[in-house]
């Protein structure tokens, strides 16, 4: 890894918690200006001691985000950081502490407890089997089983929103839109606050979509794809069926992935409680 800057991920489970923290932080900085790396299944301080004195004794930029649930380890955890003057984020400690206070409990003090087989697990896996069936226009035919169907024309982020909302436990459809073509019939006996209509700029796409084109051949080939003129098309026909569904739309220019989600999530759960209140 030589002197590039790294935070390393310490935990007695498998550091995703921690891995996820990292990441969003990192994502304020350049991309790629900050590596990670991780220790998991923690269980003796002595690994933890193997893992970081050769990276201190090379002099690297580090620092350390540990989830230790065990409070024993925790604590050796936390001296040999400040032995060893690595910058250091406790993820585990404070949290289980307020809310130990909070509850008046005691913690269990069980590692991955978060990543049980519980009928939450299973149900997301079932989601993620559902979104892999129904995956750019796939098994179309029956739309019957989804919570959410996203529509889109090319480079709208349609498979990347359905496999986000699969992982927090939607089955999610996705259909992509084309000039020419009509989407299936089974859209349209679809509960209109089940359909999410994706929409993002002509520039944006068009750089994407230039993007994949990224040689003399495929432009030649298939230069309609990226011509704004085309573009500009495609979303007018897009805007034209979404007004004929009624469904909501949504933007996913200049956004991440998870702020797209949480708007759906936010505009679903608002039209179930609407209707649940009647």
């Amino acid at each position: 890894m030589g002197l590039h800057p790294c935070v390393h991920v310490i935990s007695d489970s498998l550091g995703d918690t921690a891995c996820d923290v990292v990441l969003a932080a990192a994502g304020q900085f350049p991309e790629d200006s900050i590596a990670i790396a991780r220790l998991p299944k923690v269980e003796r301080i002595e690994q933890v001691e193997a893992y970081l004195e050769p990276k201190v004794a090379a002099a690297a930029p580090i620092a350390v985000f540990h989830t230790i649930v065990d409070e024993a380890l925790r604590g050796q955890v936390v001296d040999l950081l400040a032995r060893l003057r690595i910058p250091a984020v406790d993820l585990m400690g404070p949290a289980i502490g307020v809310l130990s206070v909070l509850t008046s409990l005691e913690p269990a003090g069980i590692p991955g407890v978060i990543h049980k087989t519980d009928d939450s697990y299973f149900h997301r896996i079932e989601c993620m089997e559902y979104f892999v069936e129904h995956d750019d226009g796939r098994n179309a035919d029956d739309l019957s089983g989804a919570d959410i169907v996203l529509l889109g024309i090319s480079r709208t982020s349609k498979t990347p929103l359905s496999m986000y909302l699969a992982f927090h436990g939607y089955h999610v459809a996705n259909i992509p839109l084309a000039l020419g073509m009509e989407p299936p019939a089974s859209i349209f006996a679809v509960d209109p606050a089940r359909i999410y209509g994706l929409l993002s700029t002509t520039s944006v796409i068009h750089d994407i979509r230039e993007r994949r084109l990224n040689d003399e051949l495929a432009l030649a080939v298939a230069a309609a794809y990226a011509d704004p003129a085309h573009i500009d098309a495609e979303l007018d026909a897009a805007r034209s069926l979404y007004r004929r569904l009624g469904c909501f739309v949504v933007r996913t220019d200049g956004k991440a992935v998870e702020e797209s989600a949480a708007e759906i999530i936010a505009h679903l759960e608002r039209i179930i409680a609407a209707r649940a209140s009647r």
